[in-house]
């Protein structure tokens, strides 16, 4: 392959990796918050209590003296609203390189990618990502998404599943987890309401808010 042929594959997998990225649903800048009511089950046990969101995207937790569920209530408040986060693709990508690998039976790209990212990989589709690959804080996990939801603004994930592994061994982290998102439209801002997760390491989860106010 030349160098020319390189510099034009680069360039594709990069505009592939973009469109997606520029695809994605977010919250503008003028996101006011939210509060909202919050019932979390988890096998057996039912927990209930308030949250809000705060315009900087900041969570916070009333009425939950259960600390566990405390916790894992703000913890999926806070992995949501990160996901809402508008930051421009060359902010985030700007240092990355990007190569495609493969396209599989299903039209889905895979891409490599190089640069700051070295290690990372993408799939996408119908201008969307399928499929990430990356390391974060110590693990690497990836996530396979199955099917989306249009808010007419961009897409969220409707069902997906996540694994967890060591970057350097490889070892299982964190066994599969399945996924199912669904969302609702408040004023003019679409936001979770339910969540709920099966997992090969522990509990069904399910986490619904209701009454969702903007601030």
């Amino acid at each position: 392959m030349t160098a020319v042929q390189i510099a034009a594959q680069d360039i594709s997998a990069r505009e592939l990796v973009q469109s997606a990225y520029e695809n994605r649903y977010t919250w503008d800048k003028n996101f006011p918050g939210y509060t909202t009511d919050v019932t979390l089950k988890m096998g057996d046990k039912t927990v209930q209590g308030k949250a809000k969101v705060n315009p900087d995207l900041s969570a916070e937790v009333f009425d939950v003296d259960d600390d566990e569920a405390n916790k894992i209530i703000k913890n999926q408040l806070w992995e949501v609203a990160i996901h809402r986060v508008s930051r421009p693709f060359e902010k985030s990508h700007g240092d990355n390189t990007f190569t495609i690998e493969a396209t599989e039976e299903d039209g889905a790209v895979k891409i490599a990618v190089g640069g700051k990212a070295a290690g990372d990989a993408y799939k996408v589709k119908d201008n969307e990502f399928t499929m990430v690959h990356r390391h974060i804080h110590g693990v690497v996990v990836t996530i396979n998404t199955f099917s989306s939801y249009d808010t007419g603004s961009g897409y969220l994930s409707h069902t997906y599943d996540s694994v967890y592994h060591d970057p350097k061994t490889g070892e299982l982290k964190q066994g599969r987890s399945e996924f199912t998102d669904d969302y609702t439209q408040v004023g003019d801002y679409t936001i979770l309401q339910k969540r709920t997760v099966t997992s090969a390491d522990g509990p069904t989860m399910e986490i619904s808010f209701s009454n969702i106010e903007l601030l």
